[in-house]
């Protein structure tokens, strides 16, 4: 089992503990918004957003062997793409960080990227109590920015510490990244450009500085380049013990 080092993800929540706060976030997912509309039902309308389709997974295919512990590229590029501060700012978001991992029989260690794994199974919608949290029909996990209430159920549920609050107010926000003040955010897959046929923004700064270390594509698809890399080389997921079924898989793990 792959473990990560202490700047890598770490379990915060146990499943008595998601299970518990999942009844309580089913209790309140029931409370009115509006005369006949409930909490519960906007989030799986946003599920189920145009452009969404259950016929799709969307994921990621990481090789961790092309990834050198040196590189930012595609962090900076998501930084540049969602406006993000890059660590400027104590208190900014990183929607994606590079972590050393470390296998505990060998004590080999590594370098790769970490972000929202995207889950099927996705412990931040189980304990969200607005339903801001919420995972679209085409696998890919977001938050509802208009009704996260900013509780943090949610970063503490993520074993991949993949979730940030926002502290500080912001400006000169990107017009397709929504963010707000007291909210919380976290890799979106660059949604907004892979609801037009493109790849989210670290793939394509990968791609052009010539490490192909990213694939992205649709895992439901056994035409697609990352189904047939998948199919080809063995792969693994960050705590695949939690079993999740993340959308982000490794190579060289």
């Amino acid at each position: 089992m792959t473990t990560p080092t202490s700047s890598g993800p770490q379990a915060h929540s146990g499943t008595s503990r998601r299970g518990f706060l999942g009844v309580a976030a089913a209790g309140l997912a029931g409370v009115l918004l509006a005369p006949g509309v409930r909490l519960i039902e906007v989030a799986q309308a946003a599920a189920n957003a145009a452009g969404a389709s259950p016929q799709v997974r969307w994921g990621m295919l990481i090789d961790s062997t092309k990834c050198a512990s040196g590189c930012t590229d595609c962090v900076s590029a998501c930084n540049s793409e969602n406006g993000l501060s890059g660590g400027i700012l104590p208190t900014d978001s990183q929607w994606i960080r590079k972590i050393e991992i470390k296998e505990i029989r060998t004590g080999k260690t590594q370098s790769l990227p970490m972000m929202c794994q995207h889950c099927a199974e996705p412990p931040c919608v189980d304990v969200c109590p607005t339903g801001a949290s919420f995972k679209r029909a085409d696998g890919i996990v977001l938050v509802d920015k208009h009704i996260c209430i900013g509780c943090r159920y949610c970063v503490m549920a993520c074993p991949y510490k993949a979730r940030s609050f926002v502290h500080e107010p912001l400006s000169q926000q990107k017009p397709d990244v929504p963010r707000g003040k007291g909210t919380v955010e976290g890799c979106t897959l660059c949604v907004h450009k892979v609801d037009k046929g493109e790849s989210p923004a670290c793939v394509s700064a990968c791609a052009a500085a010539g490490h192909g270390a990213i694939v992205f594509g649709d895992l439901n698809d056994p035409n697609s380049d990352i189904s047939k890399r998948v199919a080809s080389y063995a792969s693994r997921q960050i705590r695949e013990d939690l079993n999740l079924n993340t959308g982000v898989r490794y190579i060289g793990i």
